[in-house]
Order: structure tokens, then C-alpha cells, then sequence
């Protein structure tokens, strides 16, 4: 006989997985609807999101680190250009290359955007959790952190 790799724990957690899910999906998109990050696409967006982690970088780190072509990189980047989110600048070490960065004014946007969901979630916390429920959803936290590290 074959032995089940489903323990008896496996049905509840199957169901706390499907809530989870749909409980984090509604949570998300609350958040994004405190902020106005404009039309991007998702390659856009994670361009944004890298070089606001990472800072400037060229189009060829950037291809290499989203695993695209240069050419579609480069594409992707001309888009922000003409959106004000980027630009470019000589690298200092290789005067060849052009560094790609975040301009001063999308920067701002971005802080603004984050602020925004911040507030709205502090301001969600204490509407809706007590302060016991606050202690709890920390704890939460970190098991999210570590579902997210897996």
C-alpha cells in the first residue's frame, strides 16, 4: 500500500492556504488603491522597483538581472524615458555605458505612493484590530516573512 504524503493536518491546511491567498489578493489590492503609480506595465514596474532598491544601473545589468534581452530592455527603459521615470546618464567608470536611474520627480511619486499605503494601513489597523489583535498580527508577520523566504 501506498502511504498518503497528506498528514491529517493537510485538508486544514489546504484550506487556510486557499484563505490566505484570498485574504492577502484583497489585502494587496486595497493597498495599491491608496496610491497612483500611473499606467505601467509589470516589466516596467519591476524595472522601477529595482533601481529604487538597487539604484543606477545599465541596460544590460538590468536585462541581465530581469533574465530579458538587451533589445526588450532597452525598450522597456525608452518607455520610462518618455514617462519621466528614468534617465540616463554617462557612468562615471565607463564613459561608453549610461547609467539608468530614477528621476528626482518619480522619486518623489514613489515616496508619495508609499506613504499614502502606509497611512492606509495604520489607519486600517486601528480601525479594525485592537491592540491585542495588533500584538497577534505581528507575530503573523514574521510567519509571512518566512512563507515569502520559502
Amino acid at each position: 500500500m501506498i502511504k498518503s504524503s497528506l498528514t491529517s493536518n493537510a485538508p486544514s491546511a489546504a484550506i487556510l492556504a486557499g484563505e490566505l491567498r484570498i485574504s492577502l489578493g484583497k489585502l494587496i489590492r486595497r493597498v495599491r488603491e491608496q496610491a497612483h503609480p500611473g499606467d505601467f506595465t509589470s516589466a516596467q514596474k519591476s524595472v522601477l522597483l529595482r533601481l529604487d532598491r538597487d539604484g543606477p544601473a545599465t541596460v544590460s545589468a538590468l536585462a541581465r538581472a530581469e533574465s530579458v534581452r538587451p533589445q526588450s530592455m532597452r525598450i522597456t527603459v525608452a518607455g520610462l524615458e518618455a514617462m519621466k521615470a528614468v534617465s540616463g546618464k554617462p557612468d562615471p567608470t565607463d564613459g561608453r555605458q549610461t547609467l539608468v536611474d530614477l528621476t528626482p520627480g518619480f522619486r518623489k511619486t514613489l515616496k508619495e505612493n508609499r506613504t499614502a499605503k502606509e497611512d492606509w494601513l495604520v489607519r486600517a489597523l486601528q480601525a479594525q484590530l485592537s491592540p491585542q489583535e495588533q500584538g497577534e498580527l505581528a507575530a503573523a508577520v514574521k510567519l509571512l516573512q518566512r512563507l515569502a523566504d520559502f
